[in-house]
C-alpha cells in the first residue's frame, strides 16, 4: 500500500508542480476545478446524497467557487484579496465548529448542514490554492507542511504506534504518529531557516514557527473530521480515484483545514 501511494505521488507531483509554475492563473483555476467537483461529489457520497443530488451538489460547489474567484478578481486590491471572508469563514469553522463536532462525535444527518459544511471545507481551500499560485513557492512551502506531516505520521504510526489518538473516530491514528509529524515539521522548519537567505523570509521566524505548528494541528483535525464522516457513512475511503490513496478527499482532507488559514496569514501579513 505504501509503495502504491509513493508511485501515485511520483506520477502526479511533477504534473502538479509544472502546472503550478507555468500555467497562467486563469488556466490554473480551471485545471483545479475538476478536483473541486470530484471532492464535492465524494463529500455528497459521505452525506448520503442520492446520485442526482450528488451531481447537483458538486456542480453548485464548483460553480460557486468559480463565481467567487472570478467575481473577486474583478475588483483586486493592492495587498489583499476580496475573498478573505471565505478564509475567515473557514478558520472559524475549523477553530470552533469542527472541534465541537468531533469532541461530541455528532452523527449529523441533516443534508443541509452537511452540504454547508462541505462548501466551507472545499471552496475556501480551492480559492486558497488558486490565489496562492501567484506565489508558487509560498504555496509549495505551505503544502509541504501537510505532506511531510502526513507522511511522517503514517510511518511513525506504523513503526511505533501504540497509543490511539482518537479510537472512536479514526482507530488507525496514534499519538506516536503525531509525535513523528511534529519532529518532521521541526526538521523541515530548521532546514528552511538555514537555507533561506537573510532578508528573504516570507514570515518572521517566530511567526513562521507558530504558523507551522497551527497548520500541523489543523491538518490533524481535517484528517480526523473526514475520518468521522467516513465512519458515519460506513465507508473506508471517500472514493477509489487514486491508487493506494482512496478518493480525492482522502488526499486533500489536511488541505481543507489548512490552506485557507495559510492564505489568510499570508495576505494579512502582506497587508500589515
Amino acid at each position: 500500500m505504501f509503495l502504491t501511494r509513493v508511485l501515485t505521488v511520483v506520477v502526479m507531483l511533477p504534473l502538479f508542480a509544472a502546472a503550478l509554475l507555468y500555467f497562467p492563473q486563469w488556466l490554473w483555476a480551471l485545471a483545479l476545478l475538476p478536483g473541486l467537483y470530484i471532492a464535492a461529489w465524494e463529500w455528497g457520497g459521505l452525506a448520503a446524497y442520492r446520485p442526482a443530488q450528488r451531481a447537483g451538489y458538486a456542480v453548485v460547489v464548483a460553480a460557486s467557487g468559480l463565481a467567487v474567484f472570478y467575481g473577486a478578481s474583478m475588483t483586486p486590491t493592492d495587498k489583499a484579496v476580496p475573498e478573505l471572508w471565505a478564509y475567515v469563514l473557514s478558520c472559524v469553522f475549523w477553530a470552533v465548529v469542527a472541534p465541537v463536532w468531533l469532541g461530541l462525535r455528532l452523527k449529523m444527518r441533516n443534508p443541509v448542514v452537511l452540504g454547508v459544511a462541505g462548501w466551507i471545507a472545499l471552496v475556501p481551500m480551492w480559492l486558497a490554492l488558486v490565489r496562492l499560485q501567484t506565489h508558487p513557492y509560498v504555496l509549495l512551502m505551505f503544502m509541504a507542511v501537510i505532506w511531510i506531516a502526513d507522511t511522517a505520521a503514517y510511518l511513525a504510526g506504523r513503526k511505533w504506534g501504540r497509543h490511539k489518538l482518537a479510537p472512536l473516530i479514526s482507530p488507525g491514528k496514534s499519538w506516536e504518529g503525531v509525535v513523528g509529524a511534529v519532529a518532521a515539521i521541526g526538521v523541515y522548519y530548521a532546514v528552511l531557516w538555514f537555507l533561506t537567505p537573510a532578508g528573504d523570509t516570507v514570515f518572521p521566524a517566530a511567526f513562521a514557527l507558530a504558523l507551522f505548528a497551527a497548520l500541523l494541528f489543523l491538518s490533524v483535525e481535517g484528517d480526523l473530521f473526514e475520518s468521522w464522516l467516513k465512519r458515519q457513512a460506513g465507508v473506508k475511503d471517500s472514493g477509489q480515484l487514486l491508487p493506494g490513496h482512496g478518493g480525492l478527499l482522502d488526499r486533500v482532507d489536511g488541505l481543507t483545514s489548512t490552506m485557507p488559514a495559510a492564505a489568510l496569514a499570508f495576505y494579512l501579513h502582506r497587508a500589515f
